[in-house]
């Protein structure tokens, strides 16, 4: 396996995760009304945005 394609499926499985995990706090924060989950929550969902201009940005990149 290519080094780009290691990084390719980890940084999948980092946005799969942080769009799991700020869905799950958004939830959280929905029940409980708590400000931090729907802080996390929020961050989370950029944090995946972020990784998914990443992921684009790859396709010219050659390493």
């Amino acid at each position: 396996m290519r080094i780009k394609t290691a990084h390719k499926v980890l940084i999948a499985s980092a946005i799969a995760f942080f769009i799991f995990f700020g869905i799950w706090e958004l939830k959280n924060y929905a029940k409980t009304g708590e400000i931090g989950a729907l802080g996390i929550g929020l961050l989370s969902v950029l944090v995946a945005a972020g990784f998914v201009i990443y992921f684009r940005s790859l396709k010219y990149k050659d390493f």
